[in-house]
Order: structure tokens, then sequence, then C-alpha cells
């Protein structure tokens, strides 16, 4: 998370293959240019979206050439490769070529690919941008207050105001005219279905069956089934091993917990079972999963 300020000319290559990128701007405009895209220019109010992998341009227009490339992990270099640690700093979270540049910049990244994301980023196109006059929401301003603070457990405040902001603008973009909003996102708020979907994902570890979640919503067996495949696109107990294993996959990824303890936690009996399950789902072991975890890393330097 980093306040980023530019005068012009100025362009950045951002090529750090980070899963989800959200962007405002505070003053000024930028133009935002996905590869094989079309520019699309975001003002004062303006949220956007940014789905990885793929590289994108930020500039103060569409024909200025990239000053500064952004590298996996947040390493910055010119194009010719040249390093530009500590160049571009200008305080706590502060970034950019000029600190009373016009043009200032929100911008918050997701590092981690998380298995759990990626309903939701097969959902996005490479840019979703939600205008100023569609949605609106103090959580910017209080954000751009925040992101400069150097206080005690100010990287937790930011996370979570960095999640809410994301939450609202993924709101506001399903909820535009004419969007395709996926199915699983939609059932969400079916009065059936939706608190089926929290009961399951508020608690992996429960025995759940289907008729034991048929009895906590208050329908039949048959009934939920029916419901929930037809909005989800499959059926109950499939689902629940989806998301079981997507956060088996970031735990064994995100954390130094045991397979016997990911196991308890995610729902399943042993580290056998889940181990089998997890190897028939994503074709390597879980601990083959976990060697294969990129190195986490921060900030731009």
């Amino acid at each position: 998370m980093l306040r980023a300020s530019f005068s012009p000319p100025w362009s950045l290559r951002i090529q750090d293959e980070a899963p989800i990128t959200l962007l405002s701007m505070v003053s000024g405009d930028a133009w935002l240019t996905p590869d094989g895209a079309e520019p699309r220019r975001v003002s004062p109010g303006d949220m956007a979206i940014l789905r990885g992998p793929d590289p994108y341009t930020v500039s103060d227009a569409p024909g200025t050439e990239p000053q500064i490339v952004i590298h996996p992990g947040q390493v910055c270099t010119t194009p010719d490769g040249t390093s530009m640690s500590g160049t571009m700093d200008l305080g706590v979270r502060a970034w950019g070529n000029d600190p009373g540049g016009p043009a200032v910049i929100l911008v918050g990244t997701y590092q981690m690919r998380g298995a759990v994301t990626r309903r939701l980023l097969a959902a996005l196109p490479p840019l979703a941008v939600v205008r100023g006059d569609e949605w609106r929401s103090p959580l910017v301003g209080v954000l751009g207050e925040e992101v400069g603070k150097d206080e005690p457990g100010q990287d937790i405040v930011l996370d979570r105001l960095l999640d809410l902001l994301l939450v609202g603008t993924l709101r506001a973009w399903f909820a535009r005219p004419g969007a395709e909003a996926p199915g699983w996102y939609r059932a969400h708020g079916d009065p059936v279905v939706g608190p089926a979907l929290r009961l399951l994902h508020d608690d992996l570890s429960h025995p759940w069956t289907v008729a034991g979640l048929a009895a906590a919503v208050g329908v039949s067996r048959a009934a939920l089934a029916q419901r929930f495949t037809k909005l989800t696109g499959e059926p109950p107990m499939a689902y629940l091993t989806g998301i079981r294993l997507a956060q088996a996959a970031d735990l064994l990824r995100e954390s130094d917990a045991t397979l016997e303890a990911v196991a308890r936690r995610v729902g399943y009996g042993t580290a056998f079972a889940l181990s089998t399950a997890f190897k028939r789902q994503h074709g390597v072991s879980p601990q083959e999963y976990r060697s294969a975890a990129p190195a986490r890393t921060a900030v731009p330097g």
C-alpha cells in the first residue's frame, strides 16, 4: 500500500504479476493501458481494479514511454535494467518522482496469488473501472490519511481498509446495469443458498453433509441441492471440497502450520486424507506445493 505522486512526463511499466491491484486517483488524471488493450483514463473519484498477472502501463498520457519498470517482488528498475532502489522513495509509504506532483495515486497491491481468489480473478476483466459517479466511499479518504502514518499496528489498519475498499469496489462493479456477475456471486444474495454459503465459509472444519446444511437453512435436502447447483454451478459438497482445498493451499503457502494442523482447519480428519484430495485437485502433494511458494516481498525499492 502506498501513495505515489508524479510530475509529468511520467510512465510506469507494471509487470509485477500481482493477482489484484486497486488504484484510486487522489488528484490529477492517469491513463491505464493493459497490454493489447486501449488506454483508459482514470480521474479523481474513480476506482480501478487491475487483474494480474498480465502487465500494464500507468502514465500521464497514452504516448509517454515508460521510465520505470516494476518487476515481481516490487523491484524497480529503468527499462534498461538499472536499479532504482531508493531513488523514488519519498517517505513513509510515499513514492514517485515529485512529492508535490499534481498526479497523486493511492495504490494497493495483493502480492500473494491465493487459491481462494481464483473464482474472483476468473470473473474479472484485466481492467475494471468504477466511475466516481457510480459509487463513492469515505474509505478512500480514510485510506489516504492513514497511508502516511507510521504507528503501531499500521499495516493491519491499512490491510483491513484495503480489503473493505476492494469489496466495496467489487460490489459496485458487479451491480452495474448489464453486468454479468458470476453465479457464485449472485448466489450469496439468495435467501436459501446465501445462508448456506456463509455457513460453509465460516466453518470449513465442520463435518458438513447436504442433509445437515439443508436443516441449518430450513429447507429439504433435495431443495437445497437443486437450488445450490443451479446458482453456483456445482453441488454443495463439490463446492465445499473446492473451498477446503483452496483454503488449504493458501495456508500451506502463507503459514508455517503443519499438514496435520492444516487438515484439521479445513475439515479433513487426517493429513493423509488431505494429501490424497489435494494431490487429486492440484496435481502435486501439499509438500511440493508449499516448496514451490515464491518468496514474499514487500514495497517498491
